[in-house]
């Protein structure tokens, strides 16, 4: 061999981005002049360069060139240890190439980016965006993940949770974020998140995004649902508060009225109770002045005109004939009534809440005459005062299209102050009218319970107009 080489130093260091200088001697020990050509081989000769590219020895001199080294800061210089050599070719013994080696030790350098793909997502119950992580070091990164935002409105789904990367290389994470509350109604609200890329010994990486997170139903549909639900509500509490009324209408009148019910005499009290309908005949004789009266005036006044007249006379229209026309007529729950007023007898009767008796013409009622149908049948007493307590008849009672009577027409038995009454199925309602007081108010009976209507007992004031309902 014609030649000697050299490298000083053989081992350099040189950081990305930045140059150094390797000086390489030459000596021609051959007996000619020869011409040397210079040429970088191995991973770093893309960013060697030479200086000069050829030298000229004569024999027994020394030459001397210098090799640059500039590594760029990119991932192709990758860090670590970097072999190196410089092929010497002479120009005149082309065959006896020489080649020297050295190391060349390129130091790390760390870069990263990240990005969100999309930046921002939307959805109602769930956003999917992808975290692309690129290594642009030249050493190998590994990191972990991580997602916050502010409130912690989020929660946060990473696959993988944690990443390794190989310089220049790149990844791709895949998140779920899901908000920890749901919009049903509205219009959507936007949350910012962050996901963190985390590096040991190094500050972490954080990209910044947002999620659109919409209602679950429209703001109109939601309205419209609203409004549609608040007159379904409305509809049903008219529906509901009309109905009450009418039930709770008879109670409210009660309590304001002072009305009582009177339960019905001991079967102990003597004179207070015949659970027996008294004789019809003989009430009849004394109750009924337009047939029977008619009939002994017509026998006092003697001989056959009294038998004429008897059977010219039409037949009384009591409570029982007026509620069995009525029924006939129509179906469903009936009450007849008529009263026998002192100085002027028997009314013609009514039915179903019309007005018997007098009002303000200080008539007292000394009995009725009642009928129903429907009800299976009726019962009932009057109440009187005597010696200024308030006593009670017998006990009266009648099946459905039968008269029942209650009081006495007679002259030496006091006015009606009230009276009870029952019917066997179903509620009876009543409102009287009582002497120096007025209308006392609408009272009725539970189911077959009894009910009392007129004075209180303590004023004892005179009956004088009734107004019955079943």
């Amino acid at each position: 061999m014609s030649l000697w080489t050299s490298l000083e130093p053989a081992s350099a260091t040189v950081d990305p981005g930045a140059s150094t200088r390797v000086r390489l001697r030459v000596r021609n020990t051959g007996d000619v002049v020869d011409e040397y050509r210079f040429e970088p081989v191995g991973s770093v000769a893309p960013w060697t360069t030479v200086e000069p590219p050829t030298l000229r020895l004569f024999p027994g001199t020394t030459g001397t060139v210098e090799l640059t080294f500039a590594p760029p800061r990119t991932p192709d210089a990758i860090a670590g240890p970097n072999p190196y050599a410089v092929r010497i070719t002479p120009t005149e013994h082309p065959d006896a190439v020489t080649v020297p080696e050295g190391n060349l030790t390129v130091t790390p350098f760390t870069e990263v980016r990240a990005e969100l793909v999309p930046p921002t997502v939307k959805g109602r119950f769930r956003g999917r965006p992808r975290l692309a992580i690129d290594n642009l070091g030249n050493t190998r990164v590994t990191a972990s993940l991580s997602g916050t935002d502010t409130g912690d409105r989020l929660s946060y789904d990473l696959q993988p949770g944690n990443v390794q990367i190989e310089p220049g290389r790149a990844v791709f994470v895949d998140a779920t974020l899901r908000p920890r509350q749901i919009i049903w109604f509205g219009s959507k609200e936007e949350q910012p998140y962050s996901l963190a890329v985390r590096r040991s010994g190094a500050p972490s990486l954080d990209v910044d995004g947002t999620f659109v997170q919409r209602g679950f139903l429209p703001r109109w549909l939601a309205t419209a649902l609203s409004l549609s639900l608040a007159l379904a509500i409305a509809f049903v509490m008219i529906w509901l508060a009309y109905k009450p009324q009418v039930r709770s209408l008879a109670a409210e009148k009660l309590e304001q009225a002072g009305v009582s019910t009177l339960p019905p005499p001991s079967p102990s009290a003597p004179g207070n109770v015949d659970t027996s309908p008294p004789p019809p005949p003989a009430e009849k004789s004394e109750s009924e002045p337009a047939a029977s009266a008619g009939s002994r005036a017509g026998a006092g006044g003697g001989g056959g005109g009294g038998g004429a007249s008897e059977e010219a006379k039409p037949k009384e229209r009591t409570a029982a004939t007026a509620v069995q026309e009525l029924a006939a007529r129509s179906d469903g729950r009936h009450i007849c009534y008529r009263a026998y007023v002192a100085d002027r007898g028997w009314q013609d009767p009514v039915c179903d809440g019309a007005e018997a008796g007098t009002v303000g013409k200080d008539l007292p009622i000394k009995a009725l005459d009642i009928a129903v149908s429907g009800t299976k049948g009726a019962a009932g007493n009057g109440a009187h005062v005597v010696e200024e307590w308030l006593t009670g008849d017998k006990w009266s009672s009648a099946a459905d299209g039968i008269d029942m009577y209650i009081g006495s027409t007679k002259e030496a038995v006091s006015p009606l102050q009230g009276f009870t009454i029952k019917v066997g199925d179903g509620s009876v309602c009543q409102n009287t009218h009582v002497a120096n007081k007025g209308w006392m108010g609408l009272g009725c009976t539970k189911p077959g319970g009894w009910m009392y209507g007129g004075s209180p007992m303590e004023e004892a004031q005179n009956l004088e107009a009734i107004r019955l309902t079943v």
